[in-house]
């Protein structure tokens, strides 16, 4: 086992979070940034290839283990768009609020607002890992017209739970890392790395 990684990301966010989750293995997770990694591109047209992309490049360029994320919102009327694009469904520079008008633009006259947001992991233990550990994981929601909630980021002002009767957005954090798509994930790649330990 390794004590420390890459973080193929910037996000503060994810580096707490992946931070907390890792510290009991005895892992310490280092940004990208602060080991001068460039931003990777995501050309891909699926969510695990350009996780896998990310977390080989930013383990080439440091030459430490690396774990890399890719998540999105999928929507079942829209053939799983904006998937992959989530982030820049309405064109760069990236926006909130553009993302989520196109969304609700494209999803009027529609009756089928089903969707899930989607997350995958992936670890490479070097960058050319023959088999890298990857775990992922689903939520299950429908898209609202209109926006709910001050919390989360993208388009969780918009996406419903029916199981707490609220958006994303609504929802309590402690909640939200427990259920969420990307907590599922991670407790997923948890019993992957303790397997290594």
């Amino acid at each position: 086992m390794f004590d420390k990684l890459v973080l193929a990301s910037n996000n503060a966010g994810k580096l707490r979070e992946f931070s907390a989750l890792l510290a009991p293995l005895g892992v310490t997770v280092i940004p990208q940034g602060q080991l001068n990694v460039p931003e990777c591109p995501e050309p891909h047209y699926t969510f695990l290839e350009n996780a896998l992309e990310k977390a080989r490049h930013a383990s080439h360029v440091t030459g430490l283990p690396a774990l890399a994320d890719d998540s999105g919102i999928c929507v079942e009327a829209l053939g799983g768009k904006p998937g992959v694009l989530s982030a820049r469904y309405a064109g760069e520079p990236k926006s909130d609020e553009r993302n989520n008008a196109k969304l609700i633009e494209k999803l009027q006259g529609k009756d089928n607002r089903r969707a899930w947001y989607y997350c995958v992991l992936v670890l490479v233990r070097h960058a050319d890992d023959p088999q890298p550990l990857v775990a992922d994981g689903m939520w299950l929601g429908e898209v609202q017209d209109t926006a709910a909630g001050e919390g989360g980021f993208g388009y969780d002002p918009y996406f419903y739970l029916s199981e707490f009767g609220c958006t994303v957005a609504q929802l309590a954090a402690e909640d939200k890392n427990r259920v969420s798509h990307r907590g599922k994930a991670m407790q997923a790649m948890l019993g992957k790395l303790r397997e290594l330990a």
